[in-house]
């Protein structure tokens, strides 16, 4: 991946979470073509201020581990239809991107990708932009597999291969900018401590990463359609499931409670796919979950 797609606005970006107001949401979203940095901020109503900033290597690592994550980095995963999904996945961070007609219980993120890249001015494939309806051209897995080897297939993965700094920078926000919406979306009583845990987080470069990868693997957990048997599995269910115990770390926190929900979810789901295949996988993606070894400072 190379370091130059990271630009340094992302040093400075910040978020503010919003404690327990319900009203109109106050944050400012960015013109088109506006970079991330100009965002306005939300007016904090709890009195807590939680960001998330990463200096420029230290957001390619975590580019690199989340491409790692989805892709374990082959170029070939860019664009993939995984067994047993209804939809393909594209990008390092294995963005949704539905079929026409296809009404999928979880939160559809490919095409606010590309939308945010036309925003940047980036060279997204003629063929992508003037697809009318924005679905994928693919009705199936079947399909796909068929045109898999195509010029347009080709195309679109040299795309997504040469704009990994972007999509990391998506991912960076987007997660920033759910962070008021999972305080918001607490249980009052618990408010105070889902705060408490964001800003350990969003302490230290090894948290950002977790934030920012498991909302991009798992969502928000704020959406009534991902749910099996009336219980989410997104990164609010997992921050209400911390318990840090004594001399533990609120990140070793995060990766036990997270750990204990994935489970959850492959337990209630009607699939046995999740619980027989995916789960240990999931599991496994959990571990990366530490601080690096030796931390990017620049």
């Amino acid at each position: 991946m190379v370091k130059g797609f990271f630009p340094l606005i992302l040093l400075l970006s910040s978020f503010v979470l919003a404690g327990c107001d319900s009203g109109p949401e106050t944050e400012e979203t960015a013109e088109p073509g506006q970079p991330a940095e100009e965002a306005g901020t939300a007016t904090p109503s709890s009195g807590t201020d939680i960001s998330l900033a990463l200096k420029p290597a230290q957001m390619d690592w975590v580019g690199q581990k989340i491409f790692q994550n989805e892709c374990a980095g082959k170029l070939q995963c860019l664009v993939h239809w995984n067994e047993g999904e209804a939809f393909p996945s594209l990008g390092i961070g294995h963005f949704i991107w539905y079929p026409e007609g296809v009404d999928g219980r979880f939160v559809e993120s490919f095409p606010g990708l590309i939308q945010y890249m036309t925003q940047r001015q980036a060279p997204v494939p003629d063929w992508l932009v003037n697809l009318e309806p924005f679905d994928a051209p693919w009705p199936d897995r079947e399909t796909f597999l068929e045109v898999e080897d195509s010029t347009r297939v080709a195309e679109l993965r040299e795309f997504l291969a040469g704009t990994q700094g972007l999509q990391a920078e998506f991912i960076f926000r987007r997660a920033r900018e759910s962070l008021d919406k999972v305080v918001e979306a607490a249980p009052e009583e618990h408010r105070e401590r889902v705060s408490e845990h964001l800003a350990e987080l969003s302490a230290t470069p090894g948290g950002v990463y977790a934030l920012m990868d498991y909302v991009n693997f798992k969502g928000e957990g704020l959406s009534e359609s991902e749910r099996y048997d009336g219980q989410g599995w997104g990164l609010l269910q997992v921050l209400l499931a911390m318990n840090p115990e004594q001399e533990q770390s609120a990140l070793d926190a995060f990766r036990s409670a997270a750990g204990d929900v994935l489970t959850r979810r492959a337990a209630n789901a009607e699939n046995p796919i999740e619980r027989e295949r995916w789960l240990p996988g999931w599991l496994r993606r959990l571990e990366t979950y530490r601080e690096p070894s030796e931390a990017p400072t620049s």
